[in-house]
């Protein structure tokens, strides 16, 4: 396939954005592959600069549940633009969404619009502080929560006791506060709370491991959690910026049947523009400026757009929940397919719609399971599935994602192209 285009784009670009990128992952570092630039999309199809088209598993990270440019999206998306792309000032559209959301997660009784997950979740650690009167937070390791300063680390030699910043630029007083437990581990959690009793304002995770490969709690860990975080009054978060609306219409919380304090939502929930939700019991959002004393504000929060194309998605997964079955029956097929090509030697990850093929032949149930995988192996897999016009995440601890829009010729051929690089593996 071309790249000439690509490559002189991605020179370019490196003049004047860090590593030419705007986030890391898409500088193809992790598979010394240049990154393709791409020029459209529809559907299930992406194209690059250079004119190859492939079929996307990327979705733009998450929100393409629908595929690219869904006609009815685009079409709301088109007449809203003509209204204004943003006042500052409030919307009925908000609130139209805000209901909608509410009424496919009960849970979220009151919430806040903010414009990205980070946001949300950054949001909702505050409100959660601010509602127990609490500092210290639990979170897991490999589990991403964003970029803010307080949830960027990861454990350190003294585990049980100190959270170190995993990225230079955060101060080591951000994080004292962070414990990092292991994610399906009881035990660790267990401990922090016996450690630090009485000062543990919230838990927070991913039902749904999906920032390291994807990784599903194992039998009645979500449960234990609820159960501990009640026992310790603290809150119980759940970060569905992925897992909110696809594994269903009422998220992981509604796959698990677990009614978390809070919720933070993003991806699917702005159509594929820039959004982010927290919220949850009422009485904890109404601790929320301006009636309560947690402030939190943002100038493009709710912004027309997005909420225009949040609800034109949200709407069309409400009208046709079939969506659901048939996402679930072609990751199956993927899911299928990677496992008879590569038998023992490789561990496939599935809830839904989202997956992930570990190269290692050990069950990964965690991080450190997650983190042994041949991540050489799997740049020579992102490659080669490249070269078929396969779109995967450039990385072996990103989730693989399936749409609306990709057809049974686009799962076979993606079968068909498991099978062959695996008569190599």
């Amino acid at each position: 396939m071309k790249k000439e285009k690509s490559k002189e784009m991605f020179e370019e670009a490196r003049r004047w954005m860090p590593g030419g990128v705007n986030s890391p992952v898409r500088a193809y570092g992790n598979v010394t592959e240049t990154p393709r630039f791409i020029s459209q999309a529809k559907g299930s199809k992406i194209v690059d600069v250079d004119g190859n088209e492939y079929i996307d598993y990327v979705c733009s990270w998450g929100p393409g549940i629908l595929g690219h440019a869904h006609p009815q999206v685009v079409k709301e998306v088109q007449k809203a633009c003509e209204d204004g792309l943003s006042f500052g000032a409030p919307t009925e559209k908000e609130t139209i969404l805000a209901k909608l959301i509410h009424e496919l997660l009960p849970p979220m009784e009151m919430l806040r619009l903010v414009s990205s997950g980070t946001e949300a979740v950054m949001s909702a650690i505050r409100v959660a502080r601010g509602y127990t009167g609490k500092d210290k937070i639990i979170k897991f390791k490999g589990c991403y929560h964003g970029h803010s300063d307080g949830l960027l680390v990861k454990a350190g030699s003294a585990a049980l006791t100190t959270a170190v910043p995993d990225s230079a630029g955060v101060p080591l007083d951000y994080t004292k506060n962070t414990l990092v437990a292991d994610y399906n581990d009881e035990e660790s959690v267990s401990r922090f709370f016996k450690l630090y009793k009485g000062e543990i304002a919230a838990v927070v995770i991913e039902p749904v491991a999906a920032n390291m490969g994807v990784v599903p709690p194992k039998s009645g860990y979500l449960e234990f959690l609820r159960e501990l975080t009640e026992e310790n009054e603290a809150l119980l978060i759940f970060d569905e910026v992925i897992t909110g609306f696809r594994l269903g219409l009422s998220g992981a919380s509604g796959y698990y049947q677990i009614t978390p304090d809070l919720i933070t939502l993003g991806k699917i929930v702005g159509g594929g523009m820039p959004i982010g939700v927290y919220g949850g019991k009422r009485e904890i959002m109404e601790t929320v400026s301006p009636i309560g004393s947690v402030y939190q504000a943002g100038t493009l929060s709710g912004n027309p757009i997005a909420t225009t194309a949040g609800i034109a998605t949200l709407t069309v997964l409400k009208e046709n929940p079939k969506i659901y079955v048939e996402l679930e029956r072609k990751a199956k097929q993927l899911e299928d397919a990677m496992r008879e090509s590569w038998k023992e030697r490789v561990c496939v990850n599935r809830v839904g719609s989202l997956l992930s093929v570990f190269f290692t032949d050990r069950v990964v149930n965690d991080y450190q399971s997650a983190v042994i995988s041949d991540t050489k192996r799997y740049a020579e897999y992102f490659r080669f599935m490249l070269d078929q016009g396969i779109y995967l995440a450039p990385s072996q601890f990103e989730a693989m994602f399936v749409s609306a829009a990709h057809t049974d010729e686009d799962i076979e051929k993606t079968c068909h192209a498991i099978r062959a690089y695996s008569k190599g593996v």
